[in-house]
């Protein structure tokens, strides 16, 4: 299967070591991954994939909020009305729930079926969730 990971790290810097974990398992599945950095790409190659999965931090430990690139990210790749996609938030802030929430209706507004939701405590325990997706 075709995945896209959306990454949206709190801030820029390259793509974060417990996301390399996440796409190490998928691709230990056979599965065909790329990972699309929300800071510096747009969305609009997201529309070509089967499967789309999104990981996000909150933008501080205080906040539930999501970085606002990702919400561009989003946007930008139309049609993805009817996408399977899963949602990942990192463990770090107090308010994971919140951010959890703000990610999966940032998700849904663009027409994406959130089927799993969850929360990565550190990279081997992303790699596993990575080894579940698609299963």
């Amino acid at each position: 299967m075709r995945i896209a990971v959306v990454s949206a790290p709190r801030n820029r810097g390259g793509i974060p070591e417990y996301v390399k974990a996440l796409v190490r398992g998928m691709e230990s599945m056979g599965h065909r991954v790329d990972v699309v950095d929300a800071w510096t790409e747009d969305g609009m190659r997201l529309p070509g994939y089967e499967y789309i999965t999104v990981v996000a931090e909150s933008i501080s430990f205080f906040s539930g909020k999501i970085p606002e690139p990702l919400s561009r990210v989003l946007a930008a790749g139309s049609s993805l009305v009817g996408k399977k996609s899963a949602a990942f938030v990192k463990k770090g802030s107090f308010f994971l729930g919140r951010t959890l929430s703000n990610l999966m209706k940032a998700m849904e507004k663009e027409g994406m079926m959130v089927n799993w939701s969850d929360i990565l405590l550190n990279p081997s325990h992303a790699e596993a969730m990575g080894k579940r997706i698609g299963a």
